[in-house]
């Protein structure tokens, strides 16, 4: 198994590794647990995939685990979802009441686990108040809010402050996104997989296959938007943009994604978007299954421009996606996206499809800035957004809040010159 951090080394460099497996070495046989809602759709189970068998092959026993309700227990954990990232919702009593039974439920049936354990993340809100029901816990807890919390609807930030303030450590993914809590924070931007299918380099007829296979004009400039069918990643205003550009600017729009089983909203978003997209013989709406990451990856090589023209947005892992690529990448100004696209540097940051429309624009009569911005693009991901740098980021948190004030950490080359 620790193979496979050689062939991280192949791509992020030796002194990369060398840094880990010190830091693993500090680590080495705890028992980490992470839990979160769901491991099929959104990035949060895309990096714990990925996080773990690295976690492994540095020495600690990692596991995964999942909280489940019932359906009104997921509609609860959306309109948190949706209230910390800012929007007006209105939960009932119920549907309070049905997202603590889960939580209880959960509890009983992780308790020896999740006692346990040496260090317990708790992903997002859906499983927050398992603190509170494992009162004979042992490790180090820590909340990881992997969205936009900057400025939450106040009643749905009050009733969740009461369970996350207990926790040992806090991580978010942008200084901006921290509220004010009694304990340490810690910023731990996400980051992609190079090595996973989704990434990795494609054969030329694969990509080319992929074209075909969903009908697109080998002849005209490609957009490409991969994500959920969710209102904050603004489908709907990435097709008005595209019909925008349209009137001035050949080009075709493809919009991928699915839902996740933690999303009760998806399928409603994708009727909408289907109905927008309805007549458009240059609108592609494809709804993918779970694990097409070849295909996502096909889509995203064959683009011209990638978009993520999100309203909210927690981190974007298209983005670092489509930039990897060496793609230009037109995001929403918001967010974990400013976080990676440099405006006029590594793209573009929007606001309106009016602004979009304008960057596609731009980007398909300047080619020699469209491959400038994809080079510096790749670059940036390289220097900042692969998952050994947030594997990095996760020991170091470990390793610090399992010394304590005991000891000092140096972190050296190979040759252990400090850095």
């Amino acid at each position: 198994m620790a193979d496979i951090l050689e062939k991280y080394a192949e791509v992020a460099g030796s002194t990369v590794v060398s840094h880990l497996r010190q830091l693993g070495r500090l680590l080495r046989g705890v028992r980490v647990v992470h839990v979160n809602s769901t491991k099929v759709g959104g990035g949060v189970a895309e990096l714990l995939g990925e996080l773990l068998p690295l976690m492994d092959a540095l020495g600690l026993e990692a596991r995964w685990e999942v909280i489940e309700g019932p359906p009104e227990f997921y509609q609860t954990t959306k309109a948190m979802h949706n209230g910390l990232q800012g929007q007006q919702v209105s939960i009932p009593g119920s549907g309070y009441r049905a997202y603590e039974e889960a939580n209880e439920e959960t509890a009983e049936r992780l308790r020896p686990v999740l006692e346990n354990a040496d260090f317990v993340f708790i992903h997002d809100p859906q499983p927050a108040p398992l603190l509170s029901l494992i009162p004979n816990r042992r490790g180090r807890w820590i909340w990881r809010c992997h969205i936009d919390v900057r400025r939450p609807y106040r009643p749905v930030w009050k009733y969740m402050r009461n369970y996350v303030e207990s926790f040992d450590a806090s991580v978010f993914s942008l200084a901006d996104f921290a509220q004010a809590l009694p304990h340490p924070q810690y910023l731990i931007p996400p980051s992609i997989d190079p090595l996973n299918e989704k990434n990795i380099e494609l054969p030329e007829e694969e990509v080319a296959a992929a074209r075909e296979q969903f009908g697109l004009d080998p002849e005209l400039p490609l957009i490409v938007q991969i994500s959920r069918f969710d209102r904050f990643k603004d489908p709907l205003g990435v097709i008005e943009a595209t019909k925008i550009a349209q009137k001035t600017t050949p080009v075709q729009l493809v919009l991928a994604g699915g839902g996740a089983t933690d999303d009760p909203e998806s399928e409603a978003v994708l009727a909408e978007v289907l109905e927008a997209a309805e007549g458009e013989e240059h609108i592609r709406v494809l709804e993918l299954p779970p694990g097409a990451n070849r295909t996502v990856n096909a889509l995203q090589r064959t683009a011209d421009v990638i978009m993520q023209k999100s309203l909210r947005e927690g981190f974007g892992l298209t983005v670092s996606e489509g930039m990897w690529k060496s793609k230009p990448v037109i995001g929403g100004d918001t967010g974990g996206i400013r976080l990676q696209v440099v405006d006029h540097y590594t793209g573009f940051l929007v606001r309106t499809p009016e602004g979009a429309a304008l960057r596609i624009r731009y980007l398909l009569a300047r080619r020699d800035v469209l491959e400038d911005v994809g080079h510096r693009a790749h670059r940036f991901v390289l220097q900042n957004f692969l998952i050994t740098r947030q594997l990095r980021d996760y020991l170091a948190l470990m390793v610090a809040l399992h010394y304590g004030e005991q000891g000092r950490l140096e972190v050296g080359t190979p040759n252990n010159h400090p850095i």
